[in-house]
């Protein structure tokens, strides 16, 4: 199979998408429900509940990345509704998010132009470059503690309610109708329910999805030996399979991230619904041949920070204080 051979692939079919949708947003109400009912019995029984429910709402994320590529339906329209309203329901804006997690496809690893819809990473000699202050922010940023655990709430929470810079007038209305339709159902549902119960259920529902959302964007690009090439010898091909892995996740989890791990593929065309991402990767040992990590082994990429232009890949903090130590001795 070449990279022609995937387009029959890259259209979407209606009753996978319509069971996808149903298979994982009703079970997600139906587990909100039953974990807002079991604050009356033991909120231990709550916290176990929101697990499997934020499981489902990282799920629910999945269409919403797809409605964002227009892959998940043939209509642009239908894509354009569920991806609004799967967006309410994971605090993204729709029509922001698909434009700057396009421009993320159409830029991954090019050190020239980074800084939209990826994470900040600076290149070894960017970073020497860098004031204390600034240093420290980035190691700061670039803490999987702050990063994974805090992460979610600067992003869903504060970043995602405003505007991007030179927004269209559609995408600045659509991030209004996200806001409003956000405080309506968060005022009805502590009107319904009261302010306390809503919090203790969908607080670790939300923290848990969006720690679990953030790692996985982390580790499908942040790895010792990933790619990253200047604008004139950048290679998109190269960018997919090089510079995104394969998180090759036990069968239960690779079903509630919607096949996200086969990340190779999804960036060699995003146009590719989730549910034939693995078909893809099967029917290909070139595909097969990429970065691959387990749960186990994915743990090792905290390490990275730097790109080192010299040595083609990502470094710690030990290499650069060993880099910092060489320069002072000369």
């Amino acid at each position: 199979m070449s990279i022609q051979d995937i387009s029959p692939y890259e259209r979407s079919h209606l009753k996978r998408s319509v069971w996808q949708a149903i298979n994982t947003l009703v079970p997600f109400f139906l587990l909100w429900f039953l974990a807002y009912k079991s604050l009356t019995v033991s909120y231990w029984l709550t916290l176990a509940l929101a697990v499997p429910a934020a499981l489902f709402l990282v799920r629910v994320f999945i269409l919403f990345h797809d409605c964002c590529h227009k892959s998940f339906f043939k209509s642009l329209a239908a894509n354009e509704i569920l991806g609004t309203i799967t967006g309410i329901m994971t605090f993204c804006p729709h029509y922001q998010w698909r434009y700057t997690h396009a421009v993320h496809h159409a830029t991954c690893s090019n050190l020239n132009k980074r800084g939209i819809g990826d994470i900040w990473t600076l290149t070894v000699d960017e970073y020497l470059a860098l004031s204390p202050w600034k240093q420290l922010s980035y190691r700061l940023y670039r803490n999987p503690l702050f990063m994974v655990v805090f992460g979610p709430i600067y992003i869903f929470l504060i970043d995602y309610r405003f505007n991007r810079k030179r927004a269209g007038r559609k995408e600045r209305m659509n991030l209004y109708l996200t806001n409003i339709c956000i405080v309506g159902v968060i005022a009805l549902l502590c009107w319904l329910i009261g302010w306390q119960s809503f919090l203790l259920v969908h607080v670790p529902i939300f923290w848990i999805s969006g720690m679990a959302g953030i790692w996985l964007f982390y580790v499908q690009h942040q790895y010792e030996n990933t790619y990253y090439e200047r604008e004139e010898n950048w290679d998109f091909v190269k960018a997919a399979l090089q510079g995104s892995s394969y998180y090759k996740l036990p069968k239960i989890l690779q079903w509630f991230t919607g096949n996200i791990g086969f990340h190779h593929i999804h960036h060699l065309s995003a146009r590719v619904p989730n549910y034939y991402l693995e078909l893809v990767h099967n029917k290909n040992a070139q595909y097969q041949n990429v970065q691959t990590f387990t749960l186990r082994t994915s743990l090792q990429t905290l390490r990275f920070r730097f790109w080192d232009e010299q040595k083609k890949k990502l470094v710690g903090y030990k290499e650069i204080s060993h880099l910092c130590k060489k320069r002072v001795r000369a």
